[in-house]
């Protein structure tokens, strides 16, 4: 089965992602050559950003040129919402969560780099209440997760959580290298996601990225994380 990519800046001129579509083509012809078949590009859900019926404008707009070329890239409706906190609890009723796929069921959701979290597991609790499973979006390179135990406190709590794969190679520096590694060591990842915003040098360093996932989860843990988990997830069917 080709992979599944849940989180990259994929749609032009939205967010701080690729800014036109000559951007955005590359970068889904590298995706390709790396094996993706199927992208829920997620731009931010910000004020500072484009709204949601930009985002999806946008969306169709790639899939038009995508189909145009050839390039053999599906995509699906996404957002990284930010952050987890009260104001994320009010946008869950509304179209303005922007979840991910169709189904709606799951949502990726940025936790702060710099700031602690101590209402996490509340949030998740009253979000899992709301029939809605937040993804926490690269809990290696987040402060509040740099807490002994707190990733598993997330997982028990009811959250998926996305590996960034870039952090096992060191692009974000060597504490969310190590991190990430534990996490990974330890079980906590649903998914992995490439978080792409560029498409310079993308082919390489997510192969090298995806090479030393496959390397540190075995055959059978990278296939879930980066092919059946993701997908499930598109479905809205639960992760096991």
């Amino acid at each position: 089965m080709p992979m599944v990519d849940l989180h990259l800046h994929l749609l032009p001129d939205v967010d701080d992602g690729c800014k036109t579509m000559d951007d955005t083509v590359a970068m889904a012809r590298a995706l390709v050559s790396l094996g993706f078949g199927t992208a829920a590009p997620s731009p931010h859900n910000r004020p500072e950003y484009a709204s949601r019926d930009v985002a999806l404008q946008r969306l169709d707009e790639v899939r038009a040129e995508l189909a145009r070329l050839g390039i053999p890239l599906a995509l699906d409706v996404n957002s990284e919402n930010f952050f987890l906190d009260e104001s994320l609890l009010t946008k869950l009723p509304t179209p303005e969560s922007r979840r991910v796929g169709a189904a709606g069921k799951y949502l990726l959701v940025e936790a702060p780099y710099t700031s602690p979290l101590p209402q996490l597991t509340d949030v998740i609790f009253r979000m899992k209440l709301k029939g809605v499973t937040p993804i926490i979006a690269h809990p290696e390179r987040c402060l509040e997760f740099e807490r002994k135990g707190r990733a598993a406190e997330a997982v028990q709590s009811g959250a998926l959580l996305q590996l960034d794969i870039g952090a096992l190679i060191g692009r974000y520096g060597k504490p969310a290298q190590k991190l990430a590694k534990q996490f990974l060591d330890d079980g906590l990842y649903a998914i992995s996601a490439t978080d792409l915003h560029s498409p310079v040098g993308a082919e390489q360093w997510v192969g090298e990225s995806l090479k030393a996932l496959q390397k540190q989860a075995g055959g059978q843990r990278f296939t879930a994380l980066t092919e059946t988990n993701p997908g499930l997830i598109l479905k809205g069917l639960p992760v096991a």
